[in-house]
This record gives structure tokens, sequence and C-alpha cells, in this order.
């Protein structure tokens, strides 16, 4: 739905499970953003404010409430993949990166060179960190299964501590 003017609203809700809490927020067109657990909703209204300049925030989380499910059953264990709309924005080379991350199976982790290499940008790993970065939808398109070459631990827009959490989680199911 849009505002009156012509802006894409933005639902959002506080998804708190188990010790879980983290905002999301979705279009009309599908989920577009999951916060990093524990993060304010400054995140989220930050994120809102660059991406969608002037859109308005609305809290709804019947709207919300089959992106929830999906997220949860993952922390559930009883999802692998998921199957919601996306509604990310995005530079088509973010998108492409996007897209190859939603290809690393349940449990697995990729270097950002793979990542690199199977977007046939070899010579492109410092960008697809960059975009691996941007990446507005956590645990859904799971750049938390890409770490260093070494299989080092690296930076992850929620935290070091997210990212072991939702690895951990990947290698107990």
């Amino acid at each position: 739905m849009k505002s009156q003017n012509n802006k894409t609203t933005i639902y959002w809700s506080l998804l708190s499970y188990k010790d879980w809490n983290l905002y999301i927020a979705a279009t009309d067109k599908g989920l577009c953003y999951v916060g990093s657990q524990n993060k304010s909703f400054k995140e989220l209204s930050d994120w809102a404010e660059k991406k969608f300049p002037g859109s308005p925030l609305e809290e709804d989380a019947e709207k919300l409430v089959h992106y929830a499910a999906e997220i949860m059953e993952y922390f559930e264990g009883k999802r692998k993949n998921f199957t919601v709309p996306f509604d990310y924005h995005g530079t088509e080379f973010q998108v492409e990166v996007w897209n190859a991350l939603c290809e690393i199976p349940f449990g697995e982790t990729k270097s950002y060179s793979d990542i690199a290499n199977y977007i046939n940008k070899p010579a492109a790993v410092r960008a697809v960190g960059a975009a691996i970065g941007a990446n507005p939808v956590l645990i859904t398109v799971p750049c938390h299964r890409v770490v260093g070459k070494n299989g080092s631990l690296t930076g992850y827009r929620g935290g070091l501590e997210m990212k072991i959490q939702l690895l951990d989680l990947e290698s107990k199911i």
C-alpha cells in the first residue's frame, strides 16, 4: 500500500522468540529487512531512511506473521530454506551477491572468494565483502554462512556473537 505521499509503507514488528529479539520489516512486495540480535529500533529506522527515504514505518505484526513464522521455524530447526518473497533494494552487483548467498546450502560455509568466483567476478573479493555487509535481510539471506578463506569468522552486520549463534544452530540440526 502506498501512503499519500506515494512512498512505500514499511511494516515492522519486533520478533521475540526464546533468546532472539530482532526487528523485521516488509513492504507489500516482501521481506525487506531483518535486523541484528538485540539492537534497537533505531537500527531499522536509520536503514529505512537510507533505503526508503520518507517512507512511513508502521507497526503491524499481523502483516509480518508469515515472515516471522518462517524465521521461528528456522530457529526451531524445522526450516532450512526460506520461501517468503523478498523486496531488497541494492545495486545490481549487491543483488547478484545476495542471490548467490541464497545458494549456500544450510549448514555449509563459503569464503568471500568462493562467492566472487560463483558470480564470475574472481577479482571482486573486497566488493563481495562490502555487498555482503550491506545485506538488509539477515538470516533469510544467509550471509552468516560466509567466512574467511582460512575458515576464520569475519565481520557480520549483526555482530560476531550472532553469527556464531546462527552457525551453531545450523551445525546442531
